[in-house]
């Protein structure tokens, strides 16, 4: 199980037991989009290929606020 953890900077991943920090500037770069914009969902993909969000896809501004 993949943990995604929301700020203002970035987000912080727990992966297969492993404990890692995706910063904002990373974040943009891999999805080509501001950090509000991203989803919850296009993050987990960039953390696990193979991902299989489930439920509605939220955006990470709608999360941090």
């Amino acid at each position: 199980m993949t943990v995604l953890s929301f700020d203002e900077q970035g987000v912080d991943v727990v992966y297969e037991g492993h404990d890692f920090r995706l910063e904002k500037s990373l974040i943009e770069d891999a999805t080509e989009k501001p950090y509000p914009e991203v989803t919850d969902h296009e993050v987990l993909r960039l953390v696990e290929k193979n991902a299989s969000p489930s439920g509605e896809a939220r955006r990470i501004a709608d999360i941090v606020n």
